[in-house]
């Protein structure tokens, strides 16, 4: 058993997918299997795995993530097994499953299995039709729009819980409200934002790779699709100034709820803004196991579950330094950047940009993430401090109504609150 406890981002059909998403980082990684005619896990690692993983984890719960490539090609039937053999090897433990899908292929028989099991789906989804279908195409370069909204119309007749994953990029970046209200509006309530960042070397790598991690030593270009970083950050500020005004407590932001939490001092939930990482590993169809999602290159590679056990690949001196460099290696101007506590250099796979001195390792995305957290520092210290007082986040909404004028009338300062705290105006919203 682990005395930490890690995390596993399993790939039970490694990248192989029915989509050919123009952005997507995952698809050359067939290059490194190029036995196509194994590509589903076999029962021998697939049982090996869910044992090991279970016996590893120190806590009561344990958690499966499983993704691909596409997942839901393996079949109902083939994750009716994994349920058979988490239920195996469970001895006592409380088993969660959670699985991302482009939802091409939900139909009703997923549906009912996916509500029978209590499955977190993660729902792949860049905004309305037009942003959507600009990369996230099928094999024969035709739109997905349209079977990904019926995919979704599954989960909700089925009442299964659901996120939607959305990749911002150069095509909706530009449209932020548009993606949001299109989401909030069509979607669960609970949506995440993953910034698109990519480098194209001039030639493939000797692995026959062309997109290259951060310390590639070699000639590449940031690809046209990825998403420009002060874009990025006007792109979370208009969002966020929609959400902080209408539907804080209703409408659930992965990114706005991680950044209250770092506003209230904790530990970020979201590896990519811990100092360090390390804990959030990868599992190819094969049994290989890696050091993170972003980083399944050969030399990243940790070993196989069918030689090593799963516990003693994730705490190996190689993975312990490449959780540590995050902080080890991030450069003086990030370390005297008044918004470090949030951003702690985000992913190290985006950090191949260079500081204003000329220092390496600064994340590419960086003017973006300045812009963001600078932008609702005012809001998340009230939000916080609501927490701290054991008060609603949302009670932000009336305030700053009132601040802007919106609310009917303005009471004075000892006037109870409109926003019926129970507390006089000026210890409630007349703060903001």
């Amino acid at each position: 058993m682990s005395s930490t406890g890690f995390h596993i981002l399993t790939k039970p059909i490694g990248p192989i997918c029915n989509l050919d998403c123009k952005y997507c980082f995952y698809l050359e990684k067939e290059v490194l299997y190029p036995d196509a005619s194994k590509w589903a896990m076999p029962d021998d690692v697939l049982e090996t795995y869910i044992r090991q993983y279970i016996e590893a984890q120190p806590t009561d719960v344990v958690h499966f993530a499983w993704q691909g490539g596409e997942p839901t090609l393996l079949g109902v039937e083939y994750f009716r097994k994994v349920v058979e053999m988490q239920s195996k090897y469970a001895n006592g433990k409380k088993i969660e499953n959670a699985l991302q899908t482009n939802g091409v292929l939900l139909n009703n028989a997923w549906g009912e299995f996916l509500s029978e099991q209590k499955w977190l789906i993660g729902i792949s989804i860049d905004g309305p039709r037009e942003v959507h279908d600009a990369y996230r195409v099928d094999k024969g370069g035709q739109p997905t729009f349209d079977r990904v909204m019926r995919g979704m119309e599954v989960l909700k007749k089925h009442q299964v819980l659901f996120n939607t994953l959305t990749t911002v990029h150069r095509a909706n970046s530009r449209f932020p409200l548009e993606v949001y209200r299109f989401l909030r509006d069509n979607g669960s309530g609970y949506i995440q934002f993953i910034p698109i960042v990519e480098r194209i070397t001039q030639s493939t790598t000797q692995h026959g790779l062309s997109l290259v991690s951060p310390d590639f030593a070699g000639r590449a270009a940031v690809a046209l699709w990825s998403v420009e970083p002060k874009q990025y950050g006007r792109f979370l500020c208009s969002i966020f100034d929609e959400w902080v005004r209408k539907d804080v407590g209703t409408t659930y932001v992965q990114l706005f709820d991680v950044s209250l939490e770092m506003w209230m001092g904790m530990e970020a939930s979201l590896c990519v803004f811990r100092k360090t990482c390390g804990s959030a590993l990868a599992m190819e169809h094969s049994g290989d196991v890696y050091s993170c999602d972003h980083f399944v290159y050969p030399e990243n590679k940790l070993g196989n579950i069918m030689d090593a056990n799963l516990a003693a690949l994730a705490d190996l001196p190689q993975q312990k330094k490449f959780g540590a460099d995050k902080n080890d290696t991030l450069p003086k101007y990030c370390q005297e950047c008044d918004v470090r506590f949030a951003c702690n250099g985000e992913c190290p796979k985006h950090r191949f940009a260079t500081t204003p001195e000329g220092e390496p390792g600064l994340n590419y995305l960086c003017a973006g993430y300045k812009m963001f957290f600078q932008h609702v520092d005012p809001h998340m210290r009230y939000m916080a401090e609501e927490l701290r007082h054991q008060r609603s986040p949302a009670n932000i909404i009336q305030a700053l109504r009132i601040q802007e004028g919106q609310a009917a009338s303005k009471p004075t300062r000892n006037q109870p609150c409109p926003c019926r705290s129970g507390r006089k105006y000026k210890h409630c919203c007349g703060r903001a």
